[in-house]
């Protein structure tokens, strides 16, 4: 008789242990990837060093390998550790600062910057340098984040708002929610989209075959998800194009996981550009390269406005493209508009 799935209670948090009864069609696999399956808030290697730690136990007794064969009937507990919170700490990391009152401050967040404190980027934060600049006024929100509202990625450049008190956090916080923020982008895509002008629909959640990645999950486990775009120019032949993309929602990598969907993925994005683009290959070699060798994905929050939620003013702050993504544009119609008079 065929046996059923794997009985799981608990949840890996450090709220108390998790437990995992193997069956005797789980037995033979490795116990890390085992686990891994059947509690997907914990990666391998996280359960790989809990398990160096004796944080994994088989049947009361401690694993230290984590390439252990499973043993059927066996009940696998994990422990994890709880977490010691600690506020981060003031650097002093150059800022440009679009405004900046009692309440709030906005900047002009440079490619490369991680937004808050996170595994494998402690410090060297926005939120380091937010604490910096603003010394004790930046005490509202999360320990880890104080003061964000909402997030860029690490590579995306472009506009954000922090709060400095928390009348600033309670209105930012409800004007994100509640999509009333007016968020622009600008995405340099491979292709050009039909129609030029239009939405994508799509909810999204984590990729279920790429913990890293994010993806259109349309039979559940996504939330929803709209952007709208419209084509602002296109070179070579529709070979590449640039878009403006308004978000009606925030998920996380949303601009940059729609716009793959329908294939056209950002220029230079490590995760959702996973091979060279068919319209690669038509381009000039110079320019190909530069495309190709873009060293992160292209895309630029070039504008943001809301409502100040002390005194109701309606506020709106745009930037320009950094310098590589500024270069890069100048590169695509510099290709456009060919050689000049004089010129060979």
């Amino acid at each position: 008789m065929a046996s059923g799935p794997a009985q799981t209670t608990g949840s890996a948090q450090a709220t108390g242990p998790a437990q995992v009864r193997a069956e005797s069609s789980d037995a033979g696999g490795r116990v890390d990837r085992f686990l891994a399956a059947r509690l997907p808030a914990l990666s391998r290697a996280r359960l790989q060093a809990l398990i160096a730690a004796g944080a994994v136990c088989r049947d009361g007794t401690p694993l230290r390998d984590a390439s252990e064969a499973v043993r059927g009937g066996a009940l696998y507990m994990v422990t994890v550790p709880p977490p010691r919170p600690a506020r981060p700490e003031g650097q002093v990391i150059p800022l440009t600062i679009l405004f900046e009152d009692r309440d709030l401050v906005v900047l002009d967040k440079p490619p490369g910057l991680v937004v808050h404190p996170a595994p494998g980027n402690e410090d060297g934060t926005l939120v380091n340098a937010l604490i910096a600049h603003c010394g004790a006024e930046l005490a509202v929100g999360g320990e880890q984040r104080p003061g964000i509202v909402h997030r860029l990625d690490k590579d995306t450049s472009g506009v954000m708002v922090a709060a400095k008190t928390e009348v600033a956090l309670a209105g930012l916080a409800a004007a994100f929610a509640g999509r009333t923020a007016d968020r622009s982008y600008l995405a340099l895509v491979w292709g050009c989209p039909a129609p030029t002008v239009g939405e994508i629909e799509g909810p999204i959640g984590r990729d279920p075959r790429d913990r890293k990645r994010m993806a259109i999950r349309p039979h559940g486990g996504g939330r929803e998800a709209l952007t709208r775009y419209r084509t602002l120019r296109a070179w070579a032949g529709g070979a590449v194009s640039l878009l403006e993309c308004r978000l009606a929602t925030g998920r996380t990598h949303q601009i940059r996981v729609h716009l793959a969907a329908r294939g056209h993925p950002l220029v230079g994005d490590p995760v959702y550009l996973r091979r060279v683009p068919a319209q690669a290959r038509g381009l000039e070699a110079g320019l190909r390269g530069r495309l190709l060798d873009f060293p992160r994905q292209a895309l630029h929050a070039a504008r943001l406005g809301f409502v100040h939620p002390r005194t109701g003013a309606a506020l709106a702050f745009e930037t320009p493209p950094p310098p590589d993504m500024a270069a890069l544009l100048a590169a695509l119609d510099a290709a456009a508009e060919g050689p000049r008079e004089g010129q060979p």
